[in-house]
């Protein structure tokens, strides 16, 4: 889904929150809540003017279902923890990187080792990872031995905390941008033409993901049904044709 409302709709209107506590109970934890943080971006050595562009190149990616999606486009997917990259971009062992959004990405220097950041069309922060989520989960043990009114202060909190924070990353965010045009990084955006054609390669491996656990279909029926819905219409029946989610 496209963004923080979507995924706070999610969680605490069609039922997420009950689910992911259902499932970490499982394992004797308590999951509090989600907290926002924001889209992820990609940095690049070399221009991205289509999704075409990834074809051949070394690419730093957080894995699973995000890289499989860049390795369909023809990337070479490599997975390197947050501290790892900069040094990779110096070096030229890759050419481009997704990391977080762009100040934590300017703190850690990136302008100073590419000049491209690769956005989607206006209106879109990020194609494939437009909200990046965190949560606050708690030993059940630790969790239950809370009078009644402390739960329902701390599960507020989490909720207040996650906006807040979201809003003061996007305020970041926003100077952050000045920095990089300063520095004299280009930003460039892919097309509706690419929106469409990273979507038909997605949707596949969507289902693949899905169908790998019985809760996580659960999880991704709902979300399905959301983005097919006339509130949002991301997704038609056409595009999820021939796809079956066992649920």
């Amino acid at each position: 889904m496209n963004g923080p409302h979507e995924w706070d709709v999610f969680y605490y209107g069609l039922g997420g929150l009950e689910i992911a506590r259902e499932i970490f109970a499982r394992e004797g934890m308590y999951y509090v809540g989600p907290i926002h943080h924001g889209p992820n971006i990609i940095h690049s050595k070399v221009p991205i003017r289509s999704i075409d562009d990834f074809r051949g190149r070394k690419m730093r990616l957080p894995g699973g279902m995000v890289a499989e999606v860049f390795q369909d486009l023809g990337a070479k997917t490599t997975l390197l923890p947050g501290s790892e990259i900069f040094p990779a971009l110096e070096k030229g062992t890759i050419d481009v990187a997704d990391y977080v959004g762009p100040a934590i990405n300017y703190a850690l220097g990136f302008s100073q080792v590419t000049k491209y950041i690769s956005m989607g069309p206006p209106g879109f922060m990020s194609l494939y990872q437009p909200v990046d989520l965190m949560d606050l989960t708690v030993g059940m043990d630790a969790w239950n031995a809370l009078p009644p009114e402390m739960k329902t202060f701390v599960e507020m909190e989490v909720h207040v905390y996650s906006d807040m924070h979201h809003a003061q990353i996007q305020k970041a965010d926003q100077e952050a941008w000045k920095k990089f045009e300063a520095d004299g990084t280009e930003v460039t955006r892919l097309s509706q033409d690419d929106v469409e054609a990273m979507t038909e390669v997605a949707v596949p491996r969507w289902f693949q993901w899905a169908n790998k656990d019985k809760d996580a279909a659960r999880v991704f029926k709902i979300q399905l049904d959301y983005m097919m819905s006339g509130s949002l219409g991301y997704v038609t029946p056409e595009m999820i044709e021939g796809q079956e989610l066992k649920l």
